[in-house]
């Protein structure tokens, strides 16, 4: 657990921030070891099929892990306070919301799975590998929610290095049996989501057992739970817009996906393998932001309004120098990063067209998500939900479908820097207005 109120600032946000960009690197070294591999040995049929089925992935949980967020401020604002018993009620209350919806969200995918990629306009080709891909995946989800509460809940206690190990532990797992049953045992696209949930499982469970081995604060047992409703309303009024703003990202997402769609198999794939990259590099800037919400949810929480401020500025030119340097690097190597995922010239063609767009404009989304997580540590989260909204569904959706079919598949790509420079300018105006003030669950009165 770390106490962000004390100390300083730069030192404390970087520490906790780095275990925070290794663990998602590795996370992220799913997605990416998943369709290097697919690409390199199943064809880029199989790559597109995997990448269409992560918009849809993310459209099942986007609004439970949202509300997870929620719980994580809520966490990270009484640890602030020096409230452990609300701690520990906290961490009871969001673990049941995890597990109870691991089993919704299952039952809903795999019914309605393919009938979800019929209409995203999936190419026929890649419609039968799409449904198998996300029904295994989606069987795997009690594991995935439980890894993501755990994690959730460590977060919001400053904790950043616990997750970080067992991320590199599952990540491992994963690779390793990605190997194993697409190389040597030839399971083809069912292997690929296999070892994922087989590797997700294992991190569970691990993480499980060491934690109520050897944490002071946590203690994972169903039996042992109780489930506090004042501090799940708490939960969700924190988490739901934050949810919601999710939810609404990954339908956007479906939507360009439909859109990708009708460009063919050499743009899916190709998109499929561009956005590992770009959900790669973007990875640290969204990071620091996550940093940013524990550390302002605690400072506020402890009344030191001045202290989350300055921490702002700090994670900013952190976020600024980091976005600099990885938009240089890939716009400079985009091509040879592309063809790590596949040999198809014309899948590297549109590839490297991807990345060197959208990663040029890299530092007005640095921008917009310093001052999201700064919003969403105090607690004000419908204004980052409604900013989304406008900058997806008013600007990068209608202007994808419009430039499309204009100048083809890089109009969807121009479409997406232009949402985050719209995003970006609201965010901005709402910090300086000052209406995030008040917002935190505890009061002067509680602070011992």
């Amino acid at each position: 657990m770390k106490d962000f109120t004390e100390g300083s600032e730069a030192r404390l946000i970087l520490q906790f921030s780095v275990p925070l960009v290794l663990g998602n690197i590795f996370q992220n070294l799913y997605n990416i070891v998943d369709s290097v591999i697919v690409g390199n040995f199943l064809g880029k049929e199989a790559l597109g099929a995997v990448g269409a089925s992560f918009p849809v992935i993310f459209t099942l949980i986007s609004m439970v892990i949202g509300v997870g967020s929620g719980a994580s401020t809520v966490i990270s604002q009484y640890f602030g306070a020096k409230q452990l018993d609300q701690v520990r009620k906290t961490i009871d209350t969001i673990f049941i919301f995890f597990l109870l919806s691991s089993i919704l969200v299952t039952f809903i995918g795999i019914i309605f799975s393919r009938s979800i990629f019929i209409l995203l306009q999936l190419p026929d080709e890649m419609l039968s590998d799409a449904v198998t891909y996300l029904n295994i995946y989606l069987s795997g989800m009690f594991f995935f929610f439980g890894f993501a509460g755990i994690t959730s809940i460590l977060r919001g206690l400053g904790d950043s290095k616990t997750p970080l190990y067992f991320m590199i532990l599952s990540t491992a797992i994963n690779i390793i049996f990605d190997l194993l049953f697409v190389i040597v045992f030839k399971w083809g696209i069912e292997g690929v989501a296999l070892a994922t949930v087989v590797s997700q499982a294992l991190a569970f469970f691990s993480a499980t057992w060491y934690l109520n081995k050897k944490h002071m604060v946590i203690n994972l047992s169903i039996r042992k739970y109780i489930f506090d409703r004042s501090i799940f309303k708490s939960c969700v009024k924190i988490g739901l817009p934050t949810g919601f703003q999710q939810s609404f990202i990954a339908f956007g997402m479906m939507a360009i996906m439909g859109i990708v769609n009708t460009f063919g198999t050499n743009a899916v794939a190709a998109y499929t393998a561009a956005m590992r990259v770009d959900s790669f590099a973007k990875m640290p800037a969204l990071t620091f932001s996550s940093a940013l919400s524990s550390f302002v949810g605690q400072n506020l929480g402890a009344f030191q309004e001045a202290r989350a401020r300055k921490g702002l500025k700090i994670t900013l030119a952190f976020s600024l120098a980091y976005s600099l340097l990885i938009s240089l690097v890939i716009i400079v190597f985009g091509k040879y990063i592309i063809q790590i995922f596949t040999p198809d010239e014309a899948v590297i063609a549109i590839g490297q067209d991807y990345l060197v767009i959208v990663s040029s404009f890299y530092l007005l989304l640095s921008v917009m998500f310093t001052f999201t997580g700064f919003l969403r540590g105090a607690g004000a989260t419908l204004v980052p939900m409604l900013t989304t909204m406008t900058a997806l569904y008013l600007v990068r959706i209608p202007l994808a479908f419009w430039l499309s079919n204009r100048i083809g598949v890089n109009g969807i790509w121009w479409a997406e820097p232009a949402a985050w420079f719209v995003g970006m300018v609201i965010m901005i105006i709402y910090y300086y207005s000052g209406k995030w003030k008040g917002k935190v669950v505890v009061e002067p009165s509680d602070l011992k």
